[in-house]
């Protein structure tokens, strides 16, 4: 291994590393984070259908003690597994950002802090925004939580209530203010 300027280790020699895609990698991206698409989840989904499809095809046409009816059962059950993949891996059309200001659109009440984060919902794991909202008031005398939808962006579910903490049992004594 040798050392870079930035102080990160490369390999040299005989020695392979992991490498990240170049969407994922910290060191090529841009100033700003884009969340990985859920739609990447169907290339390993397409893999576990050929596999599938290929087992079975094996234990139809292979007859050898080594080729028995478990070949056939588990490639049935790898590719199902992967047409699920397949249908759940919907491309999401809106990003965190889009998402932020649905939210504040459904919250009726001006933003501060918020946080997004990127969920699965029901038996297709459909892509969903799950933004944590305060209000600008500081202490922030609201909150909400919205689910918003990543493929349609429409708003799914949201909760508005005020916001009854203050940091003051964070920090009893005071020593935190």
């Amino acid at each position: 291994m040798t050392s870079t300027p930035d102080g990160s280790e490369e390999a040299t020699g005989d020695q392979h590393t992991d490498v990240l895609p170049d969407d994922l990698d910290p060191r090529l991206a841009a100033d700003d984070y884009r969340f990985p698409d859920n739609s990447r989840r169907r290339i390993p989904a397409v893999t576990a259908v050929v596999v599938g499809v290929a087992a079975v095809v094996a234990a139809r046409a292979v007859e050898s003690p080594l080729v028995n009816d478990g070949l056939l059962i588990g490639g049935i059950g790898v590719a199902v597994f992967g047409v699920y993949g397949v249908l759940a891996g919907t491309r999401m059309r809106l990003d965190e950002t889009q998402a932020l200001v649905r939210a504040q659109q459904a919250l009726g009440f001006p933003v501060g802090h918020a946080s997004a984060q990127q969920v699965w919902r029901g038996l297709l794991s459909r892509p969903t925004w799950r933004v944590l909202a305060y209000s600008t008031e500081e202490p922030p005398r609201r909150r909400g939580l919205v689910l918003i939808d990543a493929v349609d962006g429409r708003t799914v579910e949201h909760l508005v209530e005020d916001n009854r903490e203050d940091g003051a049992e964070m920090w009893p004594t005071g020593e935190g203010n």
